[in-house]
């Protein structure tokens, strides 16, 4: 799938540049095309992928390069103002090359949280490619600003793009990390899991052929509807043999013309229980799977690890679980010495994440309400003395 990407904010300046590093190390050519925009010019000189000339500084009149302090309504005003400097760099991507938009944006902060849902509106307009939201959530302990916006931000966004795709930092924090070393960590974690499911179905000259390709019509039609999405992953390390017979036969039963065979069983049984872990692990957001309208099952590995049978096992495993009939699978043959299990749920409902959000920002609004309400009382009583009044200088 050939994606134009757009990196709204710092977190999502960086995992735009994060997927092009991806890109370049693993030859997948996911990313067509991409751009950064930011208020905080200190955050596009940090970026070290995405080229200068498609870095975008908007907000320079209001802000003069210094961000916009979270305030994501901010965020949201220098984006509709400055969205023609956006679109400059917009009309580089040769579009007719893509597949569809993806804005990426953390949810917290301020300019990326504000203007990520500004940008997606404007390219829905203009553009018939879909446009795709990937939106990061700050973790529970970041305060309830950052949780104020994240819910705001949350509900605008989901509205103006086909799709948006979740990652809850909540559930990949990990104990004792230092901030930029978390931030890294989880950074690389949302581009593995994208990366092999936007990566499925791309074929070169003299690549094995999936036996059930997985292109990005696929991908499409699973995110098509709306809503939200989470993607699951779970991979195992695998003995990948050089040379042999080992062609699209092999792959199904096992027998590779006289090299040391794989049994069928138990690569079969390894894809089904890499679904299951896939699945029912640490989803990018964590939610309770049955009720899912369309789930995509990607599995990539060594061709001689893949197997038809299982496959359509973990497939009909998915169905069940889910309880949709759009299920969509398929194989993704690589050079990896792993064999992974990618599957996107798309069209979720039971997120209890999304919920405890929404409660904790109302709670953080009636506090900053109250709190605002407070000040002026308490600056009076601090200023002024009833038994002795000042006169002000004007």
């Amino acid at each position: 799938m050939k994606l134009a990407m757009i990196g709204f904010g710092q977190a999502g300046g960086k995992i735009v540049d994060k997927f092009l590093e991806y890109d370049r190390n693993t030859d997948s050519g996911i990313v067509r095309s991409a751009v950064a925009v930011n208020t905080a010019k200190a955050d596009l000189l940090g970026l070290e992928h995405i080229p200068e000339e498609n870095r975008v500084l908007i907000g320079q009149a209001r802000v003069k390069g210094h961000g916009v302090g979270a305030d994501n309504e901010l965020g949201a005003e220098i984006a509709e103002e400055d969205i023609d400097e956006v679109q400059g760099a917009i009309d580089n991507i040769p579009v007719h090359e893509v597949d569809a938009f993806l804005v990426v944006a953390g949810l917290g902060g301020g300019t990326g949280s504000g203007g990520s849902p500004v940008i997606s509106k404007h390219l829905k307009r203009i553009y018939t490619e879909p446009v795709y939201g990937l939106g990061v959530l700050p973790g529970s302990d970041e305060g309830g600003i950052y949780t104020l916006n994240a819910a705001r931000s949350f509900q605008t966004f989901v509205r103006e793009v086909d799709n948006l795709m979740v990652f809850d930092n909540d559930a990949w924090r990990k104990t004792g990390e230092s901030v930029e070393g978390g931030y890294d960590h989880i950074n690389e974690e949302i581009v593995r899991r994208f990366g092999v499911l936007f990566g499925a179905g791309e074929v070169e000259a003299g690549d094995d052929i999936a036996e059930s390709v997985v292109d990005s019509s696929e991908i499409i039609n699973t995110l098509d509807g709306g809503g939200v999405s989470t993607v699951g992953y779970a991979s195992e390390d695998v003995e990948v043999t050089s040379g042999g017979g080992g062609g699209l036969l092999s792959r199904f039963t096992g027998d590779d013309g006289g090299d040391d065979g794989l049994d069928t069983a138990n690569t079969t049984n390894r894809i089904t229980s890499l679904v299951r872990k896939a699945a029912l692990g640490r989803l990018t957001l964590p939610c309770e799977i049955e009720g899912a309208e369309r789930a995509l099952l990607v599995m990539a590995g060594p061709p001689a690890h893949l197997n038809r049978k299982g496959i359509e096992r973990g497939r009909k495993w998915l169905e069940e679980q889910t309880g949709s009939m759009e299920v969509r699978g398929g194989d993704y043959p690589t050079n990896s010495p792993k064999v992974a299990a990618s599957i996107l749920l798309a069209g979720v409902h039971n997120v209890p994440r999304i919920k405890e959000l929404q409660q904790v920002a109302i709670e953080a609004q009636d506090n900053i309400d109250d709190i605002r309400e407070q000040s002026d009382g308490n600056l009076q009583d601090l200023v002024e003395d009833d038994e002795d009044e000042l006169d002000p200088l004007f």
